[in-house]
């Protein structure tokens, strides 16, 4: 075996000093990562929501004030965010716990010619335990962008928020010859 492999040596130990040292660095890095990624797979899922919130709502929608009143706010909106809470994971725990979902908040504001949606997710603080443990005004030394990470990360959570905007449903009459066939 000597023969074939020279360069390799017989040790009888190995140092595990840098690995017990380096692990737990390892861990927070990890941690970080998990946080980051779950913030990102939140956004991206929260831009196909709003694509589907505010495609039905131009689809389904209609013009007219007693509907608007009546069977847009009472069925369309409530089950539009019902989906769209469905589709986010708030129904599934491991997902809730994994983008950290609190709630989620649907507005529409109808205008003239646009109508304005607006979706917010609020999420709960991911709480990392070893890092939540110490002071704020210590860690952060009276620093605005460290305060505001440390509120994220320990106190409030976030926001993500999505706006769309979509037109009237002008539904056109179907193009007919001028003959009638």
């Amino acid at each position: 075996m000597k023969k074939l492999f020279p360069f390799v040596r017989s040790r009888q130990g190995q140092a595990t000093t840098e690995v017990v040292l380096l692990f737990p660095i390892f861990v927070v890095f990890i941690l970080f990562i998990i946080k980051i990624f779950g913030l990102l797979v939140l956004s991206q899922k929260m831009e196909i929501a709003g694509y589907y919130a505010a495609r039905r709502f131009q689809l389904q929608s209609h013009e007219t004030d007693y509907y608007q009143r009546t069977w847009d706010k009472r069925f369309l909106e409530k089950d539009i965010q019902q989906k769209i809470e469905n589709y986010l994971g708030f129904d599934n725990p491991g997902m809730r716990k994994f983008l950290s979902l609190n709630k989620l908040k649907m507005e529409i504001n109808r205008s003239g010619t646009w109508t304005k949606l607006v979706l917010t997710a609020q999420t709960n603080p991911p709480r990392v335990p070893f890092l939540c443990k110490y002071n704020k005004d210590q860690v952060c030394d009276r620093d605005a962008k460290c305060l505001k990470g440390y509120a994220f990360l320990c106190e409030t959570g976030g926001e993500v928020s999505v706006i769309k905007y979509v037109g009237h449903n002008e539904r056109p009459a179907p193009y007919q010859r001028p003959e009638g066939k």
